[in-house]
C-alpha cells in the first residue's frame, strides 16, 4: 500500500475524527454544487458560466481519481453506477464547450443528487440523532430525489418543443403541481410523449408522493424488538406489542428533573 493510497484511503473511508469531517465536508460540497446546477439551468449561458462549469468538472474528476486510488478494489469500483454518473455529471459539464450548448445536457447533472444516499451511509454509521430520526430523514431524501428526477425527465422530453417549459424551474413546477394533483393547468402537455408523462406521474407518482409525504410527518417508530414475537418497530410510548399483546421494555432517556 502507497503512501498516497493509504492516506486517501484512510480520508475516504477510515473512521477517524479528521476522516469524518473531511467527509461531512465532501457532502456539503456535494449539496453546493446540486444548488448550482439547479440554478444555472435557470441562467443564460456565458463565459462565466462556463468557467464555473469548468472548475466544478475539475474538482469532480480531481475527487473520481481520488476514491479511485483509495479503493482497495478498483474493478469493482469502475464498474460501480455512482462512479459512472459522476463521469456522465463530469461529461455534461465539458460538452458544452465542443457541442452547442444543449439545455438538457444541463439537467443530467441533477444525477449527482444520489450521491446522497453515501451520506446516509455515513451519518448511519457514526450519528446517534441520525439513527433516532432515520426513517424521517431516508424519506425526505427519497422525496427529493423523486421529484428532482422527474422533473428532470420532464425537462428533458419538454424543452424543446413546448414554450411553457423553458427551464429546469418551469418543469419542477409543473411536476410539483401535478404530483400534489394542484393541477393549475398554465403548464400542459400538448404533445402525445409529454401526456404520457404526465399520466404516469399521475398513476405512479402520486400515489409514491403522498406516501413518502405521509412517511416524513407521521410520527417516528421505535426499534425494539419483541421478546415473543420480534416485531422491531413500535410507537414511542408502546407499552405492549401491537402484535402479540406481550409486555414491551422500550428504552428510554427518561425524566430527571
Amino acid at each position: 500500500m502507497t503512501w498516497l493510497h493509504r492516506r486517501l484511503f484512510d480520508l475516504y473511508q477510515g473512521g477517524g475524527r479528521h476522516a469524518r469531517r473531511a467527509r461531512y465536508a465532501m457532502a456539503v460540497f456535494d449539496a453546493l454544487v446540486v444548488l448550482y446546477f439547479l440554478i444555472s439551468t435557470a441562467l443564460p449561458a456565458g463565459a462565466w458560466l462556463h468557467a464555473a462549469d469548468m472548475a466544478i468538472a475539475g474538482l469532480l474528476v480531481l475527487d473520481l481519481l481520488a476514491r479511485l486510488i483509495a479503493s482497495r478494489d478498483r474493478a469493482a469500483f469502475a464498474a460501480n453506477l455512482m462512479t459512472w454518473l459522476d463521469v456522465l455529471v463530469v461529461a455534461s459539464l465539458i460538452a458544452p464547450m465542443f457541442l452547442s450548448n444543449l439545455a438538457f445536457v444541463r439537467v443530467v447533472r441533477i444525477l449527482r443528487i444520489l450521491r446522497s444516499y453515501y451520506v446516509i451511509r455515513e451519518l448511519r454509521e457514526t450519528s446517534a440523532w441520525f439513527r433516532r430520526h432515520e426513517e424521517v430523514v431516508q424519506s425526505s431524501v427519497n422525496l427529493i430525489v423523486f421529484v428532482f428526477v422527474i422533473t428532470a425527465l420532464v425537462y428533458v422530453i419538454e424543452v424543446e418543443d413546448n414554450p411553457a417549459i423553458s427551464s429546469y424551474l418551469d418543469a419542477l413546477y409543473f411536476t410539483v403541481a401535478t404530483l400534489t394533483t394542484t393541477g393549475f393547468g398554465d403548464i400542459t402537455m400538448a404533445d402525445p410523449l409529454g401526456r404520457l408523462v404526465s399520466v404516469l406521474i399521475m398513476v405512479f407518482g402520486v400515489a409514491l408522493f403522498l406516501r413518502l409525504v405521509q412517511t416524513i410527518f407521521r410520527p417516528p417508530k421505535i426499534r425494539h424488538a419483541c421478546a415473543t414475537c420480534g416485531l422491531e418497530r413500535h410507537d414511542p410510548d408502546a407499552v405492549h406489542c401491537k402484535h402479540c399483546g406481550a409486555t414491551l421494555s422500550i428504552p428510554t432517556e427518561g425524566d430527571w428533573a
